[in-house]
């Protein structure tokens, strides 16, 4: 039984990190509406591949993809800003995104405490 503690172990560990990698991911999103997010992101960079080869590994690229999406997204809605008639549309996609990237984080979480890959 201890043997199997000890195989365990490292892919505890990389669900650990990616659930905290989803919580400062979501309070980047929270407390300054993402801008802060690279941070969880390089450790998304740095430790993806040391979950190769299990679930944990596709949270990671679900993080990363979540990133640039929203980033994108955000960025679209900061060129419509630019515009007296896009501020409106601008306001809505940022809503959009930030609802969005919510859902993926909150999907993350859950498929992540149930053992589930991602997408």
């Amino acid at each position: 039984m201890d043997q199997e503690l000890v195989l365990d172990n490292p892919l505890q560990s990389a669900k650990n990190l990616a659930w905290w990698l989803y919580i400062a991911h979501a309070a980047s999103l929270i407390c300054s509406l993402g801008a802060f997010s690279f941070i969880p992101l390089i450790i998304n960079y740095v430790k993806r591949e040391d979950a190769a080869n299990t679930f944990v590994y596709s949270h990671h690229g679900w993080q990363i993809r979540s990133f640039w999406w929203y980033l994108v997204w955000m960025t679209l809605g900061g060129v419509l800003f630019l515009s007296i008639f896009g501020i409106p549309a601008a306001f809505l996609v940022w809503t959009l995104a930030w609802l969005w990237k919510l859902y993926r984080l909150i999907k993350g979480i859950v498929d992540l405490n149930d053992n589930k890959a991602m997408p």
